[in-house]
């Protein structure tokens, strides 16, 4: 009788205990399993990357002659109007794939799926962080394909320097991704108020940040409509990067930009979630 008891009492003392992760660790690795659960999803569609390659690129096939055309009088080659323009198209993919971090969320919200994941214990920030850096990584593949294909048109970057104008642009996109997240939960069974909202501000901002074209040109109050735009100091700051000028002012001017909408996108990200659980 004592033997069984001592033997039970061992095979107690042996359990493995449970740890539960908290505080950054499990931000960490409650974003890599959200991350890693969407990217397999979108990896085996790849389809829908390559036909989200075609918009940029035709983008790129269309602005970059007008631009040189407009940019002729200023005595500006090819290459320097590529140098000018490129970045600000790896913005605009960044901005479009990022901001439909809730289109997917409605397809989730109709199938019931988004109800399973609140269900787990994941953290509510890491899950609007994953489902942006989802959205964000394939564009890191486009961009730097887009850049690549300009090279022999005389477009140049340092890998360094675009490896710190993509983080820079990471950063922006959390921000965007939570927003865009918010928004979804916003306008659940509304497909149509996701939509409609979403084009109404991504077109101006689009715009108003100097992204295709120069606003030097424009009208007074188009300028000092972009001085409030976050992604103008985006902008500026990834041709800066991508033109190897590191000390430039704009470059922290467009981390302070990217930080401040980071902060703000998943601080209304989380509360919108946390209302909606």
């Amino acid at each position: 009788m004592s033997a069984q008891t001592q033997t039970t009492g061992t095979a107690r003392r042996e359990e493995p205990r449970i740890v539960v992760r908290t505080g950054p660790g499990k931000f960490v690795t409650d974003t890599r399993a959200v991350f890693t659960r969407e990217i397999l999803l979108t990896l085996r569609d790849p389809f829908t990357l390559i036909f989200s390659l075609l918009q940029p690129l035709v983008f790129l096939g269309l602005f970059a002659p007008l631009l040189t055309g407009t940019f002729a009088d200023t005595g500006m080659t090819t290459a320097q109007t590529l140098q000018w323009f490129v970045p600000g198209v790896i913005v605009m993919i960044s901005l479009f794939g990022t901001s439909m971090t809730g289109s997917n969320l409605l397809y989730e919200l109709m199938t019931g799926s988004y109800e399973r994941v609140l269900a787990t214990p994941l953290d509510r920030s890491a899950i609007l962080v994953g489902r942006a850096l989802k959205e964000f990584a394939p564009l890191v593949v486009q961009g730097l394909l887009i850049a690549v294909l300009c090279l022999p048109f005389g477009f140049r970057f340092n890998p360094l320097h675009a490896v710190a104008a993509l983080a820079l642009l990471g950063i922006f996109g959390i921000g965007v991704g939570a927003l865009s997240y918010a928004l979804g939960l916003a306008a659940k069974n509304r497909e149509w108020l996701f939509w409609g909202v979403q084009q109404a501000l991504i077109f101006p901002l689009l715009i108003l940040s100097g992204m295709m074209l120069p606003l030097e040109t424009g009208p007074g109050w188009m300028q000092v409509a972009a001085r409030f735009n976050p992604l103008t100091y985006i902008v500026d700051a990834e041709r800066a990067l991508f033109a190897g000028d590191v000390t430039d002012p704009v470059v922290l001017w467009g981390l302070v930009a990217a930080v401040v909408t980071c902060a703000g996108g998943l601080l209304v990200g989380v509360r919108t979630t946390r209302r909606h659980t």
